[in-house]
Parts: C-alpha cells; structure tokens; sequence
C-alpha cells in the first residue's frame, strides 16, 4: 500500500510502498478515504521538541480519518464489513482507575493514533474494534474525516452550559471554528471569536459568530485585551463573557481572557501552549473564575452528541462542511501540507482515492 511515512527521527515524511497491516482479533482493517491534516502531523512533519519528545519513529502519522472497513477481527462485535467509519484516535489501557470508571478520555496509558502507532496517512489501517464509530446515516467523506477534531470541538463547546450564554472564543483555526458553530447551535446569546488572521475571521462570522476580532494590533501581555473589550461595547454587553474557549494556545490569548470574563466565568482551555503563561492568577482567584483543561473527545459521550447534532441541524452540518477549505489527491501530499501550514484557511483533506 501507498503511505506517508517518516523512516526516522528528524524532519519529512516519504510518501512511499508499506505492507498492508494485519489486524489481530479485536481490531479491524479499514481503507482510508479520507484524512484530515491536523497541527499534530505538521509538528511531526518538521519534527520539532514535541514531535522529538513524543513520538517514536518509524511512523505513518495521522489521526483525523475516514473510511471503510474491509475486514473484522474475530473478536470485535457490532462492526461489519462495509461499514463507513471513523475512529477514536485515543487508544486506552483499560485496566487503570479512570478506564474502570467509564473515564476512558483520562486514561493515563493513552497511545495515540498516528504519534505512538501506525495511523491513517495510508491506504489502510488497523484499529481497536473498541475505537471504531460508524456512520449510520448518511455522511459525507469530507465530513467523516472531521469527526475526531470537531469531537474537540464539541467537547470544549459543551464543557459548560452555553444557553443564554455570551462566549468568547479564542483562536479561529479548524478546531475554534467548529467551536464557534457548536455554540451557536446550543443555544449561545453572543459569541466572538479572536484571531489574527483577516481570512479566518471572515470565516468565525461564517460560523455564527457576531463579531471577529482582529487581536493583531496589542502585542503586549494581556495582548488584544482591549480590543476584545471593545467588541463587549459594540455588542451591548455590560458584564464579560460568561464561558471562554481558549483554542489557540498563544501566549497572549488566555491572559486577555482572563481579562474580558464576568465574575464567576468559566474558561475551557484546549489550546496546548509552547511555553509558560503569565497569568494573573489572582484575577482567577477573586473573579472566580474556573479554568479547565480539555484533551480530545469523551469516549464515547461526545462522539454521540456530534451525530446527534449533524442528523438533527442542517445549518450546522452545512456550517461545519463548509470549514474544509481545500482537498489534495495522496499524491499531491506536500501541497496540502503546505496549504495546512499557511494556518490562514480551514481545514485541509487529503483523497487516498487519489494516489
């Protein structure tokens, strides 16, 4: 079969012949369609401190996928040949204290698809039974192959109640975009989201955003601060932002949060920032604010509630169709590499129909 592969610690991936994977009894073989690029595999493309500190090479990388499957381990129920499917890229232990209490998003043995084993930058893939979710209804492949990074979506979006809520969205990449469109869809009175991009700002009011707020302008600590508060003035807002999704990981971003919530707001945080923050803490502490970390999808709780909410809401299926804003033949793999680096766009799909 045809995959991406990186042979060895350092930068690039080939795109070059490997052996199909033979899955075991409780695994299933499927035949990649689809794949998105996630920041993940651009990490392991240039194969940075991260990448250096957390993968282990030989590798095919790739997590965000759709397709079908083609064969059955003898031990794996309720999955048939033919079925169109993603995955669950989080692959768990199942026998620590978080994995026996139905907790299986916190499992502290988690091995991840396409960064500790062979993923889905290839003709084929193996997978846990287990991880496994097929499609029932109608999807489109573009869409199917979104489904694990809107489960970050959603998982942040729903952290809290949003109903009524003023929510403040930082970072409009894929993932913030997709946040966007959640909260609207649940019900949210104002969003706006930040970023620094013009493109994906157009794209945030696309999504149901009132505002994009361009944050460029305010380098300092506590950076685009102001400019968000402005936003508050414009909208009619009188008391901050209820519920905050800090999605971009910038230094700046969860400091000016922080700076723009109401007493007592709440700030899920999925953005992974490359160094320290500065904080004023004690902001945190006497606007009582509550910070949470949130790390992929609830297995398989959230998983539900995005096909709950695709089925039920042809605006939001149209709304998050619409984030992928180019698709690349396999063979054309670097261009879409390069057009995912750009950060200035939506998402970026790759057709393994296309070698």
């Amino acid at each position: 079969m045809r995959a991406l592969y990186k042979p060895d610690a350092g930068p690039g991936l080939t795109m070059t012949d490997r052996p199909v994977p033979v899955p075991t009894e409780d695994e299933v073989l499927i035949r990649v369609l689809r794949t998105g690029i996630c920041g993940t595999d651009l990490h392991i493309q240039r194969w940075d401190d991260w990448a250096a500190s957390a993968v282990t090479a030989p590798l095919v990388p790739g997590h965000e996928f759709f397709g079908e499957v083609v064969e059955v381990g003898a031990a794996v129920r309720d999955v048939a040949v033919g079925d169109r499917v993603s995955g669950e890229g989080h692959i768990v232990c199942g026998t620590c204290r978080n994995c026996r209490a139905g907790r299986r998003q916190m499992c502290i043995r988690t091995k991840g698809l396409g960064v500790q084993r062979d993923g889905a930058f290839a003709e084929y893939l193996t997978l846990p039974g287990t991880n496994v979710w097929v499609h029932h209804g109608e999807v489109e492949p573009e869409v199917g192959a979104l489904f694990d990074p809107l489960g970050n979506a959603v998982h942040t979006a729903l952290a809290f109640p949003l109903v009524g809520e003023d929510v403040l969205v930082a970072g409009c990449g894929p993932i913030g975009l997709m946040a966007i469109a959640v909260a609207r869809h649940a019900g949210a009175r104002f969003v706006v989201g930040t970023d620094v991009s013009p493109n994906r700002l157009r794209m945030a009011e696309a999504m149901g955003a009132d505002l994009g707020v361009d944050v460029r302008g305010d380098a300092k600590p506590g950076g685009g601060a102001a400019a968000i508060r402005a936003a508050q003035e414009r909208l009619g807002m009188r008391e901050g932002f209820d519920v905050g999704f800090e999605m971009s990981g910038a230094p700046t971003a969860l400091p000016a949060m922080v700076e723009n919530m109401n007493h007592g707001g709440r700030i899920a945080m999925l953005g992974l920032p490359s160094g320290p923050i500065a904080v004023d803490w004690g902001k945190v502490v006497t606007h009582m604010l509550t910070v949470k970390g949130i790390y992929g999808r609830e297995m398989f709780e959230t998983w539900q509630a995005m096909s709950s909410m695709l089925q039920s809401s042809a605006v939001l299926r149209e709304r998050i169709g619409s984030i992928v804003s180019a698709r690349y033949p396999a063979r054309d793999w670097e261009e879409a590499f390069a057009a995912a680096a750009s950060a200035d766009g939506g998402k970026v799909v790759i057709d393994w129909t296309e070698i």
